[in-house]
């Protein structure tokens, strides 16, 4: 079984109240396959510039097959950005596309064979390419998108849901896609415009797991130590997807349910550090331990008489 992500790949200078710290490795493509690959084999395409270094590529080997990874003259994708106090909000002080702005995802033939697709939030006109790049086959797909596609290419978007199966999205970007003010409604009305799965990220305040069966909702993880939230969505989806490209009945409620909990708990590591570190030390012996603690905060009897 093996994944393969396209997203981005990137430095980040992240200010915290934690501190400050600049050329972070970054990107949805990067936390994605960190996390995905405590589960399966991960293949990255994604595009750098002449300033990433071999160093930096060797780490990504690590943890995916880089075959994808195209290194471009110029210079990588920069973002810098500063949250607020209580972390929930985040300005962007600075975005520098550079050659992820002429991005054109090229998938290596070893890896149309995999059985499981990620699209991070890229226009929503590249994912569409991509999945006819792939041509036929039965595969999981699963996409992410952000407030600039809702915005910009609505339609496109449309277009991609219609061949998905899965969609990863933030609370407010859910609302705004769906121009529905109360999430409880938004979600079933997503499946409508095509995904068999709807996974709505609320960061401290956990997640929403929509089908056509019903909804699902688990707290966050109750880390005491947030240091950078930055990538915790992406290492969610990692994880998520990570777990069921291992289990061929990925549609059941059991196997989506455990998947939500193992990315709620990956998660948990990221934001914990500033950019990949947390996730890197993760172990398969920490998540179990934060699995199991997550069981018991969850767990309460409600067939009480009153």
């Amino acid at each position: 079984m093996s994944i393969t992500v396209v997203g981005s790949v990137a430095f980040d200078a992240v200010e915290t109240r934690a501190g400050r710290r600049d050329e972070l490795l970054g990107g949805s493509a990067t936390y994605f396959s960190i996390a995905a690959s405590k589960f399966t084999d991960v293949n990255l395409v994604g595009v750098v510039g002449a300033d990433f270094g071999q160093e930096q590529i060797d780490f990504l080997g690590r943890y995916s097959d880089v075959s994808g990874l195209v290194v471009a003259p110029g210079e990588t994708f920069r973002w810098a950005g500063r949250y607020s106090d209580d972390m929930n909000d985040r300005e962007t002080l600075a975005t520098h596309l550079n050659v992820f702005a002429d991005f054109s995802p090229q998938v290596p033939d070893k890896y149309r064979a995999c059985e499981t697709v990620f699209l991070a939030n890229i226009d929503p006109d590249l994912q569409v390419e991509v999945l006819a790049s792939l041509g036929p086959g039965e595969r999981l797909v699963g996409l992410d998108t952000m407030n600039l596609w809702i915005d910009m290419k609505r339609d496109s978007l449309i277009s991609a849901l219609r061949q998905v199966d899965i969609l990863t999205i933030n609370e407010d970007e859910l609302r705004q896609l769906l121009n529905e003010g109360n999430v409880w409604a938004a979600g079933p009305e997503c499946l409508e415009l095509g995904p068999a799965v709807v996974v709505c990220k609320r960061g401290e305040y956990g997640s929403i797991l929509f089908t056509k069966n019903g909804a699902f909702v688990l707290p966050a993880f109750g880390t005491r130590k947030v240091v950078d939230p930055t990538g915790a969505g992406d290492s969610f989806a990692g994880a998520f997807f990570g777990y069921l490209d291992q289990h061929a009945d990925w549609r059941t409620n059991e196997a989506l349910k455990n998947a939500q909990v193992l990315g709620t708990v990956v998660a948990s590591f990221t934001v914990e550090a500033f950019g990949v570190d947390g996730l890197v030390a993760a172990d398969k012996r920490a998540i179990q331990s934060r699995r199991e603690w997550l069981a018991k905060i969850c767990c309460f009897p409600f067939d009480f008489e009153f």
